[in-house]
């Protein structure tokens, strides 16, 4: 996993930023696959992420926000159980799902009405979205129904310049996508199992209760 020594190249983010500014999309890595970010906030970009993936615009996408404020000001209400949550796996592959609140792009909104977001612990990702000064999408760079980019290489073969700005983490090496959990005031769900196993939220969460 990346760690904080892990060497940015300021000019490219901001690059990556001016892009996201323009609507434009932006590779770039995170502690689990590569991503494609795109302004959240913008209609025409979301558009445009779904056109160059060839994805299902009922499917919905998972955001990465720089700290935890920024992810929960995405919510209407925050559960307790994704406090303590967040607390303990952000920064990390944990992506939860909150109620969302209103106003976010409809890809954003589960049928359930919850949004997903995380707090990456990689540098460049956590840069990107502190850049933007919002959350970024977080879909992985991939066309649909492809197997998760390691790679940038990877990524510039699918995409080549319908991404405006590639941003380099070398290689990746994770296993499994992040965690996805839903959770409220009666408990807590796994709805995609990912580097963050089901043990180890229940012991979190057992611990916390604890205290």
């Amino acid at each position: 996993m990346p760690d904080s020594a892990t060497p940015i190249d300021h000019r490219a983010i901001a690059d990556a930023v001016s892009a996201l500014r323009e609507d434009r999309l932006v590779v770039y890595p995170t502690e689990t696959f590569y991503g494609i970010a795109a302004d959240p906030f913008s209609s025409l970009a979301m558009d445009r992420l779904f056109v160059l993936k060839g994805r299902d615009s009922a499917k919905t996408v998972a955001l990465i926000a720089h700290d935890h404020a920024s992810a929960f000001a995405l919510a209407s209400v925050i559960p307790a159980i994704a406090c303590r949550l967040a607390d303990r796996f952000w920064p990390g592959p944990l992506t939860l799902v909150l109620p969302a609140r209103a106003g976010l792009h409809d890809s954003l909104v589960g049928p359930d009405g919850g949004v997903g977001v995380r707090v990456s612990p990689h540098p460049i990702a956590t840069a990107l979205a502190a850049g933007l000064g919002r959350p970024i999408t977080a879909t992985s760079a991939n066309l649909a129904g492809q197997p998760p980019a390691t790679a940038i290489a990877a990524t510039r073969a699918a995409f080549g310049d319908r991404v405006s700005v590639y941003l380099d983490g070398g290689e990746l090496t994770a296993a499994l996508p992040s965690t996805v959990v839903a959770s409220n005031r009666d408990g807590w769900r796994i709805l995609r199992a990912g580097a963050i196993s089901a043990a180890q939220i229940s012991a979190a969460l057992d611990a916390t209760e604890s205290q």
